[in-house]
């Protein structure tokens, strides 16, 4: 990233700092984070439906920025209406996801590819297994909902890479 209207990104290597918000200006999220373990059946934790406007980073997993495949997960909508990923499906190649990190900085990634697959079938090494370079993975429900179980059939998986890293105090602005 760069060029016309980005400020000159961070050359250093972003380190290891817990991410605050998520901020995918196509679809218009800007959401706070809160960090995520897993369930005692394995499966990573969910944000509270009660804050359907958070989404949440698997803190056992690296950090937005660093080496590895970072992953964020937020819930497509709840009974009174859409949630913070609500719109997560109608990303495209080359879409800005921004992480902003407590260390004063932003991971900025470029959607590569979105994918949708069933539940029962996920594809973990795809989301959690190891990758070459700095990735992003964001997760969310999709496909038809199961009244009687209550659940979505399926995941929609963004895929996004690394491009720069920024100060935070470099991408605000005045009007």
């Amino acid at each position: 990233m760069g060029g016309p209207g980005w400020p000159a990104p961070i050359t250093r290597p972003l380190g290891r700092a817990e991410p605050t918000r998520v901020v995918i200006p196509r679809i218009g999220v800007d959401a706070p984070l809160v960090v995520l373990g897993v369930e005692g059946d394995g499966r990573l934790a969910v944000p509270p439906l009660d804050h359907a406007d958070a989404a949440g980073w698997y803190g056992g997993g690296p950090a937005p920025g660093e080496s590895g495949s970072a992953v964020i997960v937020g819930h497509l909508d709840t009974r009174t209406g859409p949630a913070v990923f609500a719109r997560l499906g109608e990303l495209d190649p080359g879409d800005a996801v921004g992480v902003v990190r407590a260390d004063g900085t932003v991971a900025v990634f470029a959607v590569e590819r979105v994918e949708q697959a069933p539940k029962d079938h996920f594809p973990a090494e795809r989301v959690y297994g190891p990758t070459d370079g700095r990735r992003l993975r964001l997760v969310t429900c999709g496909g038809s909902f199961d009244q009687v179980s209550r659940s979505y059939a399926d995941n929609v998986i963004v895929h996004a890479r690394y491009r720069a890293g920024y100060r935070a105090s470099d991408l605000r602005y005045s009007e």
